[in-house]
């Protein structure tokens, strides 16, 4: 019981806190600047506390209007949930240019994030 109200407790530190749905928010724990790549690359939680993990279209859309981004520079690299705490941990990219970001995203991420599906074979 002591670990789930811990879990669902914001962090005591936190660059910025951004509210993504009603009851859903994320906090920035760190935003990093990569002048090599020229993108910022931010590591958050979002806590849902009894939702589902939000929409990575939501997030990415909420995120490039924070930052005052295109939507195509902001992709989103993980999501990862922790199963029954509605937590989940974010590891963001937006880059300076959608040129840089289709040069360095991986062709799966960039398809992902666009909601693009992969059919099955067979």
């Amino acid at each position: 019981m002591a670990e789930e109200l811990i879990a669902t407790k914001p962090p005591a530190k936190y660059v910025r806190k951004i509210r993504i749905d009603e009851g859903v928010e994320m906090y920035v724990l760190e935003e990093k600047y990569n002048p090599l790549i020229k993108r910022l690359e931010i590591t958050g939680l979002i806590y849902h506390i009894g939702k589902g993990t939000p929409a990575r279209k939501t997030v990415r859309e909420i995120i490039a209007k924070t930052y005052n981004k295109l939507i195509d520079t902001v992709y989103i690299r993980k999501l990862e949930s922790e199963f029954g705490i509605g937590r989940t941990r974010a590891l963001i990219h937006i880059y300076d240019s959608v040129e840089r970001a289709l040069a360095f995203e991986p062709k799966h991420i960039i398809q992902r994030d666009k909601g693009v599906k992969k059919e099955k074979e067979g």
